[in-house]
């Protein structure tokens, strides 16, 4: 494993500010998402109903007393964890992804990229160490054994995606990292003494190189045709664009919605992949025991995010898509997506390949907690996805490769 010294090495600048990479829905300008106050932010869909964190917690709590949910059993065995294997250099010749428990990931590119997406390695997802949601599976690994983080991309600033002890370990630990998160988050990581953080508002994106030398001090060369060019030889190339998705956000109970949260793509090398992050697909009102909502009797409103991530930066040639943290669905569904909206996602966002996040590590909601693996296959089967591994889920600690051809 190369040493601390040397992974730190690399410098790493980022382009002016884009708007885009490319082709934007047409409404984009309108920025319908901000609150036309400047305080924050909104789900400008029809799939979205808005519930206060009181509304939430009283139809919590009114269910729980009617004895219409009980805690999912977390006795072991659950998610089977294993210790993970990084690779030593960046040299891989394929797209390579580690998941690490709830929405945490880690991709080697074959570019030699590396990036941790909603990193928390803590016990609790929570602002205190002696109350909250606990793991029940351990982490597979600590931070410390991870050799290389160049980028780390926050969805939102829920507790269980954005971890202040973890982010202020990578920056010790990783000095040149730096982190993207979506509008409105900057001021967060100033205040924990974090700097080399980009804040990025949906369909905004950002040119990332990292090179051997500071570009300062790259050599500049007279070409042939008279230009002028920086010297390069083994420059890391990525593009990080911030999309849609259906959520919210908010630290306290009185900052609900006050920054803003996002899908990812990143694209490096050849590869490109959509992480999710944390997302609701509809709003589903509460049904009698036993329907199923994607019955054509209800006819529900999608969000339509999705589609145009799909049509407009699409193919990726891998998702990272949650598929737990769902019930009761009547009250969960604008937030979180279940298994059934989880395949609408990946079909929507053209993912080729994908693989489920957001289950498997804390008691959020009232599923069993090995249900969403349960009823994903489920989904698959109804929309006649067959192909083994199309859209699969991996042990904690466990990596998965994907080659296949380049996405240009």
């Amino acid at each position: 494993m190369e040493s601390q010294s040397t992974s730190a090495a690399l410098y790493a600048t980022i382009s002016s500010p884009m708007r885009s990479i490319g082709a934007v829905p047409k409404d984009t300008e309108q920025l319908r998402h901000h609150l036309k106050n400047g305080k924050g932010f909104l789900n400008p869909w029809d799939s979205y109903i808005e519930q206060t964190v009181p509304q939430i917690l009283r139809a919590l709590l009114w269910r729980k007393f009617r004895g219409k949910m009980k805690s999912p059993d977390t006795t072991p065995p659950t998610v089977p964890v294993r210790t993970p294997i990084f690779l030593p250099t960046r040299e891989t010749p394929a797209l390579r992804a580690t998941w690490l428990g709830h929405a945490c990931y880690y991709v080697e590119f074959p570019s030699g990229l590396r990036v941790l997406f909603d990193p928390v390695f803590t016990a609790r997802c929570s602002p205190l160490t002696f109350i909250g949601p606990k793991r029940y599976t351990k982490l597979p690994c600590q931070i410390e054994d991870i050799p290389f983080i160049d980028l780390v991309v926050i969805s939102h600033s829920h507790y269980d995606h954005l971890s202040h002890p973890t982010i202020l370990e990578i920056k010790q630990r990783h000095p040149n990292v730096h982190f993207f998160a979506p509008l409105g988050n900057k001021k967060w990581f100033e205040k924990a003494g974090v700097h080399n953080a980009t804040e990025l508002d949906w369909w905004q994106s950002r040119q990332f190189t990292l090179s051997k030398q500071p570009k300062s001090e790259k050599l500049e060369h007279e070409d042939v045709d008279g230009t002028v060019s920086v010297g390069k030889s083994e420059d890391i190339e990525a593009t990080i664009e911030c999309l849609p998705c259906q959520h919210t956000s908010g630290r306290t109970p009185f900052n609900k919605s006050h920054t803003l949260w996002a899908s990812w793509c990143v694209a490096s090398g050849g590869k490109k992949i959509w992480f999710g992050g944390d997302t609701g697909y509809r709003t589903v009102p509460e049904l009698p025991a036993g329907e199923d909502d994607y019955d054509e009797k209800y006819n529900l409103p999608h969000c339509p995010a999705f589609k145009e991530i799909g049509d407009f930066r699409g193919p990726f040639d891998l998702g990272l898509i949650p598929i737990g943290a769902y019930d009761p669905r009547c009250i969960m569904s604008s937030m979180h997506a279940n298994p059934f909206d989880s395949v609408n996602i990946f079909t929507d966002t053209r993912c080729k390949q994908a693989l489920g996040i957001h289950w498997g590590t804390w008691v959020l909601t009232y599923e069993d907690v090995l249900e969403p693996p349960r009823l994903l296959k489920r989904a698959l089967a109804r929309s006649a996805i067959s192909e083994e591994g199309v859209f699969d889920v991996c042990e904690i600690g466990e990596s998965r490769e994907y080659a296949g051809s380049k996405i240009p």
